[in-house]
């Protein structure tokens, strides 16, 4: 363990921060947290990474990693941590991948939604929560409107992910139906693959905590629908082990691939369902788009490219395409072609029976790297 701290860029109320931290603190990394309107971030991160994002890590040698999926595997691969992040075995790591790929990007209607549209539970919480992405120095009315402002863009970024009127009532009802689906899930398991949290876990950490186990409304909801899937939140964000009785018949290690519970695979039905068609319509988006365009390879994509049509749930849903979501999706496809014949034909079984063979097949006719920690389309 190095002598002096990590020190990590986020937010409190950040979606993404989240899973950094708590990887952190279960690994019992020594980090210090500061918030993004912290002087060293606009005046030195933010110069080096060419935009205000977070989650951020610089290392105690000085390194700098934006991103949050960067962060958890630039500290596995240094051999920091104490809970490996990925199954070894191929079926349950190619689910395992599956699952970080839905929590990070196919959960942000019910966070959108939960966050935003409850001011009258939510928004003194909220704004409390924002003070650390403001600038100290700021006053009461500099922060008010600093806040007005963040939060009029943070409504704008929740209709694009599909949160609108029309779709509320829907959104609420689907969350539900995960929630419940988890919680059976939890009866017997500590985490998602078994006895220890994985990249899935992580996952699906992002939105779970900081907007849906944090917030007033939606804490709520889940403290008092799924108390599982609170505990679970709780229980990833805590260093200590804990001895606990939680669980009626826990499993002793990871799930392999021919041994699933049909909990699990009920909930991948599910990720079929809710996020399928979403992620189909935006890789045939992106192909799209891709073909008219006339940059050279190796050159900075637009953060988004557009917007994307598809039905979900008896609605025709409008949602943004950005680059960074085939970057996480190439963590799956990456897996599943370096797999033996086997153990894909094994994957593709398992992803076929539970209706989420699209995320196997369906591809951009190019890569996303990130370099210089943005993402960069090549080939």
């Amino acid at each position: 363990m190095p002598d002096k701290d990590f020190i990590l860029y986020g937010m409190q109320a950040s979606l993404y921060t989240g899973k950094a931290r708590a990887f952190m603190r279960r690994n019992r990394i020594n980090v210090t947290e500061r918030g993004a309107g912290h002087p060293e971030y606009t005046g030195k991160i933010m110069p080096i990474i060419g935009r205000f994002i977070i989650p951020v890590i610089e290392t105690p040698a000085g390194e700098i990693v934006q991103d949050g999926t960067d962060i958890l595997d630039y500290l596995e691969e240094q051999g920091l941590t104490i809970e490996p992040l990925y199954p070894e075995n191929a079926i349950t790591r190619a689910v395992a991948h599956l699952f970080e790929l839905f929590g990070n990007e196919g959960l942000l209607r019910p966070a959108m939604h939960y966050r935003w549209n409850f001011d009258d539970d939510n928004l003194d919480f909220i704004k409390l929560s924002f003070q650390d992405a403001f600038p100290a120095h700021f006053d009461a009315a500099g922060r008010a409107a600093m806040f007005d402002q963040a939060s009029g863009r943070m409504r704008k970024a929740g209709a694009a992910f599909g949160v609108t009127p029309e779709t509320f009532e829907t959104i609420e009802k689907s969350y539900a139906e995960f929630l419940s689906l988890y919680e059976t899930h939890l009866a017997d398991s500590y985490y998602l693959l078994g006895d220890a949290p994985t990249v899935a876990d992580y996952g699906l950490f992002n939105p779970l905590y900081a907007h849906l186990a944090r917030d007033p409304k939606p804490a709520h909801v889940m403290k008092t629908t799924a108390p599982r899937v609170y505990n679970w939140v709780e229980r990833m964000n805590r260093p200590e082990q804990l001895e606990e009785h939680t669980v009626e018949n826990p499993p002793q290690g990871l799930w392999a691939g021919d041994n699933l519970p049909e909990t699990l695979k009920n909930l991948m039905n599910y990720v079929g369902e809710e996020y399928g068609g979403e992620f189909l319509a935006h890789v045939e988006f992106a192909d799209e788009w891709l073909a008219k365009q006339t940059k050279a390879p190796d050159t900075k994509p637009e953060r988004s490219m557009g917007f994307a049509s598809f039905d979900w749930r008896g609605h025709r849903v409008n949602t943004v395409v950005m680059a960074y979501r085939f970057y996480l999706a190439q963590r799956l496809w990456d897996h599943f072609d370096g797999c033996s014949d086997a153990d894909q034909s094994a994957i593709r079984a398992l992803f076929s029976s539970c209706g989420v063979e699209v995320f196997l097949d369906k591809r951009p006719v190019r890569r996303v790297n990130r370099v210089n920690h943005q993402e960069v389309w090549v080939g």
